[in-house]
């Protein structure tokens, strides 16, 4: 009877082992601008065909805040640096992630999950894998709708440097100020943000935009506040960006070398970029695959590989690339325009199964 039990007891074992190896490496998602986690055709749809794909695995869609209209506006407005502490403690608090997990980030959440495999180490991320992520920053305009409410918004901001002298003469009478002079300042309002080409100074339109965004973007409550100015990268100020980034550059190690950072990137498995090679909201779309333009001006792009940041292996992907562990995959579509099927068989079957 003894060894009934014992056998009875192994076989428990065996069996409780067997199922825990088996399980799933679970998933943690985070969608990018205008979008929330739960959205039944964005996110929700690539929850769903995930979850078919491979039974029993657990993924987590990152919601920023209480409900997903403040998910939403928290794509547009608020300190990234704080939806980062946000979710590493989100996912320190979720006991099916302790084990492990893989990343999958949509265009901004790109980037953001980066953040969080820098900083937050545990639980761990084994994967990283991301969606047309501006990792090295954008300098230019995406196409936004002009009778967007958030977009109308971050328009406002944008080109608070040319109105900030008029909002001070309306709203503050003391003290007097006398003479107003502003040069360039659009009173009634600005245009809707296009679709720019992808060296914006080929179009005069997109490169009088850019030069009004770029008056606005480093003035830190602009920084602490408008989510996309904490990873604008103006080539043609880089002591500005990497001083006055309170994001991007961070993340980068731009200023210094941050050890922690460094290794706890290091650590991952795999970091797989997607670039969309007809990108038209990303400019450059190289910066999708840590590209970007040579300092000092906006025409030559330099991939990854001719940057500052992966000679001096400011981040350890140089590293990551000699082992084997940076991984580039290009889609012939614009900005987050992929079937069900290629994201099932290139990206989930080879890196989340």
């Amino acid at each position: 009877m003894a060894g009934w039990h014992i056998t009875s007891c192994l076989a428990l074992i065996c069996l409780i082992g067997c199922r825990a190896e088996s399980k799933p490496t679970p998933l943690v998602i985070w969608h990018g601008m205008g979008d929330t986690c739960c959205f039944f055709f964005s996110m929700g749809h690539i929850k769903k065909i995930i979850e078919e794909r491979i039974p029993g695995i657990y993924v987590r869609s990152i919601m920023i805040g209480s409900n997903i209209i403040a998910d939403e506006e928290h794509g547009y407005f608020g300190n990234v640096n704080d939806q980062v502490e946000e979710v590493c403690q989100k996912l320190a608090n979720d006991t099916e992630l302790q084990g492990g997990y893989h990343a999958m980030g949509f265009s901004q959440g790109g980037q953001f999950l980066r953040a969080v495999a820098e900083r937050c180490p545990e639980p761990v991320m084994h994967n990283l894998i991301t969606f047309g992520g501006q990792h090295h920053g954008i300098f230019g305009l995406p196409n936004c709708p002009p009778d967007d409410a958030l977009c109308e918004e971050m328009r406002r901001l944008l080109n608070l440097g040319a109105y900030i002298k008029r909002a001070v003469a309306e709203r503050c009478p003391n003290p007097t100020m006398k003479n107003l002079i502003t040069l360039g300042g659009q009173h009634e309002g600005v245009f809707g943000l296009p679709s720019c080409p992808s060296s914006p100074s080929e179009s005069r339109f997109c490169e009088y935009v850019r030069k009004i965004l770029n008056h606005g973007s480093y003035i830190s409550w602009i920084q602490d506040r408008l989510v996309q100015a904490q990873y604008w990268h103006d080539p043609l100020h880089e002591d500005d960006y990497r001083t006055k980034s309170i994001f991007l550059a961070d993340i980068n190690n731009e200023m210094v070398v941050n050890e922690d950072y460094r290794n706890n990137l290091k650590s991952l498995d795999n970091f797989v970029m997607v670039k969309f090679l007809k990108d038209s909201m990303v400019v450059p779309p190289e910066s999708e695959w840590f590209g970007f333009y040579s300092p000092g001006q906006d025409q030559e792009i330099l991939p990854l590989n001719q940057t500052q940041l992966y000679l001096e292996d400011r981040l350890g992907l140089r590293e990551m690339d000699e082992a084997g562990k940076l991984h580039f995959i290009g889609v012939d579509g614009d900005h987050l325009n992929f079937s069900d099927e290629w994201l099932l068989e290139e990206i989930v079957d080879k890196f989340v199964a």
